[in-house]
């Protein structure tokens, strides 16, 4: 939301701030909300926070209760305040109660990434033995090791979708391959279509390029909205729009081949390309036959796919890839050089050694993942009856509404017993979603277990302490 060194206004604060006011005292509540801020990254370090008359007046509070919430930011570390300079975010230390860092002894489900594939130790050892070869090369692979790019093709034919060499670049990572194709598609005040909830780090990529954001809602029930996203498209011209149609982060929510046909259609006649982010999409835990059809070409023609190892095997296996026609890929090739030097080659030697043992390594997957899906889906619906709990044909995470829009003061409430999560607005393009919470089930059964009675243990206390002066301060958040 912001960048080092930058400043927000008031009425920006006001609006990422939400649903804020979930206890009293209210100033204890506000230091919360901006705490939680913080914790999310939406405000980075660095970052000004407006001055205490004008934040109030956005807020419709007294100065004394925004002075009184910027003394506790302060006395717990997370802003400094210099005269004359005003406030100013901090970066988190590692052991501050609001920092991203789990202890050893709490359960951290910022990140929905399961562990690494139980084989990759051994082809990572394997690889090693070949050391001599691998330092023998010039180290500098821009475009991504030949053998690597025929692999990742393969995959690609074998779905239906005839591929060459020249089509796939390697980056490192998906995130790599979203910002790299976000600055080298996106001018500064472009439009770029996104699904709402979404990855929150591609709408950061995207933002930073200097795109103007819109969004096209997506539920766990209805799927895409497509009325809006006919709209969205007539009207905006999106230069790029950006969209998970399997197994989508973090609804688990999967297109129907019409929406796909009706999306791609879309983008057809506004002159969009379309960026398909399939991070997730071989992450199958049913037999779920209606995705075949989305994950072929025909249904989504021409579309930019983006892959990568980092949920499938390990997310610290720094490997990403795009799928492009070769024009596109020489255009990245040449926005690449002056930002990263190519991908590392240890890495690609493994993911090369990976591809050929990708049935092996998704039906493993299928099982854990399958495993901690119907735990936690068990146990939320146990402890919390009064939540809407889905049930995903694949994916990683549980999109999990509350019965009130309070999931910024659960998220913080859940801290204090040891359990990390992320907020519904964290997941927002144009705010919101304080009524539900992403829930990975990507942890081992047991943890998850107690993340579920963890919300059980603070969802009361968290409901029984918004104030009964502001019955409607939630009213038109979704």
């Amino acid at each position: 939301m912001t960048s080092p060194d930058s400043r927000i206004s008031a009425r920006s604060l006001a609006g990422a701030l939400g649903g804020w006011r979930t206890r009293e005292p209210a100033y204890e509540a506000l230091a919360d909300g901006i705490r939680l801020l913080c914790l999310d990254n939406r405000l980075a370090p660095r970052t000004t926070l407006p001055a205490e008359r004008e934040l109030a007046q956005a807020l419709s509070l007294s100065r004394t209760t925004v002075a009184a919430a910027y003394r506790s930011l302060r006395d717990t570390g997370h802003i400094e305040s210099l005269r004359g300079s005003g406030s100013v975010t901090l970066p988190l230390a590692r052991r501050d109660p609001g920092s991203a860092v789990a202890g050893p002894d709490e359960i951290d489900l910022q990140q929905a990434s399961p562990a690494a594939w139980p084989g990759l130790a051994g082809v990572m050892s394997e690889v090693a033995q070949e050391a001599a070869s691998l330092v023998a090369r010039p180290g500098y692979d821009i475009v991504g090791m030949l053998g690597l790019r025929q692999a990742v093709a393969q995959r690609y034919a074998e779905r239906g979708l005839p591929t060459a060499p020249e089509e796939i670049l390697i980056t490192t990572g998906a995130q790599s391959a979203i910002h790299l194709l976000a600055t080298t598609l996106l001018r500064r005040g472009d439009r770029a279509l996104m699904e709402t909830p979404t990855y929150p780090h591609a709408a950061e990529a995207l933002r930073s390029a200097g795109a103007r954001l819109v969004a096209v809602p997506v539920t766990v029930d209805a799927g895409w909205d497509l009325d809006r996203a006919a709209q969205a498209f007539t009207r905006a011209a999106p230069t790029v729009a950006y969209v998970m149609p399997v197994f989508q982060n973090p609804t688990g929510r999967s297109m129907s081949v019409t929406e796909a046909e009706a999306i791609a259609s879309c983008a057809a006649r506004s002159g969009t390309t379309l960026l398909i982010d399939e991070t997730t999409a071989e992450l199958a835990l049913d037999e779920d036959l209606g995705t075949a059809g989305v994950l072929s070409g025909p249904v989504l023609p021409g579309a930019v796919r983006i892959g990568s190892l980092g949920k499938t095997v390990w997310g610290g296996l720094r490997i990403g890839w795009i799928r492009a026609d070769a024009h596109l890929i020489r255009r990245l090739v040449a926005a690449r050089a002056p930002r990263d030097l190519g991908t590392p080659e240890f890495e690609q030697a493994v993911a090369a050694r990976l591809m050929a043992r990708m049935p092996e390594i998704l039906v493993q997957r299928a099982e854990l993942l399958r495993e901690g899906r119907d735990t936690l889906y068990e146990q939320l619906t146990a402890v919390l009856p009064e939540w809407r709990v889905p049930r995903p044909a694949g994916g990683v995470s549980l999109w999990v509404e509350l019965d009130a829009p309070l999931s910024s003061g659960l998220v913080l409430a859940a801290r204090t017993q040891g359990l990390h999560l992320s907020a519904g607005p964290r997941f927002a393009v144009d705010g919101g979603h304080e009524r539900h919470v992403r829930v990975p089930f990507t942890a081992p059964a047991d943890r998850l277990r107690r993340a579920a009675d963890v919300l059980a243990q603070v969802w009361p206390a968290v409901r029984a302490a918004v104030p009964t002066s502001v019955p409607d301060a939630f009213a038109a958040l979704v």
